[in-house]
């Protein structure tokens, strides 16, 4: 469980640095935080078996 939290203050702080540090367009950047958003999300489901174990997408395990 603290390796999730701490996965997901790391994920948080990398996207607000790039947010608010490199220069890109506004419609850019909304893209990379909603495709930031969906990855995080589908891996949140399948750590918690919400999402069962599919062999079409591959994310991280976590470790107990």
């Amino acid at each position: 469980m603290t390796s999730l939290v701490i996965t997901l203050i790391v994920i948080g702080v990398l996207l607000w640095l790039v947010n608010t540090y490199i220069p890109m367009d506004g419609k850019i950047k909304q893209i990379l935080n909603i495709v930031v958003v969906i990855c995080v999300l589908v891996w949140l489901l399948s750590a918690f078996g919400i999402l069962g174990h599919s062999n079409d997408i591959q994310v991280p395990q976590l470790v107990k």
